[in-house]
């Protein structure tokens, strides 16, 4: 029987000054490891945070600038509100009611990849 245990997202990068500025300092990942097969080669790392990996690659062919992720979160108001309470000045992402009874904060890294966070809301019926 097969089994997957987990997907990490692979996220094309061009800078690694601006990929740690936004994934470390904006949204407060943290570094786990990284990789160049020698000095002044393309940086392939991980970052983490709360259960979420992601590999930020700036090896040509690994991902596609533009690409968009899908995560579903909890807590994402506590989320939006540290974000907003940053004051980066490159972005400040909204929380928006989204159409499948959840909330919604889209991100943009500064290599066009997009993160859509969402969070179902509890359900209404009572």
């Amino acid at each position: 029987m097969t089994e997957f245990s987990k997907t990490i997202p692979i996220l094309r990068s061009f800078d690694e000054a601006k990929a740690r500025e936004f994934y470390v300092g904006f949204l407060g990942f943290t570094v786990d490891w990284e990789h160049r097969f020698e000095p002044g080669l393309p940086l392939y790392m991980q970052v983490s945070r709360a259960g979420l990996s992601l590999h930020i690659s700036e090896h040509f062919g690994d991902g596609t600038p533009g690409s968009c992720i899908f995560v579903e979160t909890a807590g994402l108001r506590a989320f939006h509100a540290e974000l907003i309470g940053k004051r980066y000045g490159n972005l400040r992402p909204g929380l928006e009611d989204a159409p499948w009874n959840a909330w919604l904060m889209t991100v943009i890294d500064p290599f066009g990849n997009t993160i859509r966070f969402s969070e179902n809301k509890p359900d209404q019926a009572a």
